[in-house]
């Protein structure tokens, strides 16, 4: 690692310590040149997720677009974002786990109302009704009935 002031190499670890998700580690430096101390992160390096669309085409990962369509889903539902992010991070971890780097936009929109059924049953049936494209109201009281 560069030091930043004098752009020597070599430095040693002073501290290291894991963050609070355990996602990245955080590690103090000393200069071995100039003594200078610095701060690192150090994250697991991973191969970016794609998603496989309806139309054949792909794009990166986007888990914004999750989080827009899950805020709609649980408008005035009381349901804190820090749970909203909890699930897409669980989606994303499961996803990870598998070894996947490509996904279908049809298995991400399945595991999300998975876990929606599971926080709120208002929210899943908000979020189906877009997901799911119902046609017609008996589409839609066939998916209620089938809460029940």
């Amino acid at each position: 690692m560069r030091c930043p002031r004098c752009g020597c190499v070599e430095s040693k670890v002073i501290d290291s310590r894991a963050s609070e998700n355990y996602e990245t580690i955080r590690r103090r430096r000393e200069c071995e040149n100039c003594g200078y101390r610095f701060t690192t992160y150090e994250r697991r390096e991973e191969v970016p997720l794609t998603v496989l669309k309806k139309d054949g085409t792909t794009e990166v990962f986007d888990r914004q677009k999750i989080m827009r369509g899950l805020v709609t889903a649980t408008v005035k539902r009381n349901i804190p974002v820090s749970q909203l992010n909890g699930l897409i991070d669980d989606i994303v971890r499961e996803l990870r786990d598998k070894g996947c780097s490509e996904v279908s936009s049809h298995d991400i929109g399945e595991m999300v109302m998975e876990r929606l059924l599971e926080l709120d049953k208002v929210a899943y049936v908000r979020f189906a009704s877009v997901y799911r494209d119902f046609k017609d109201i008996d589409e839609f009281s066939a998916e209620l009935r089938s809460l029940s």
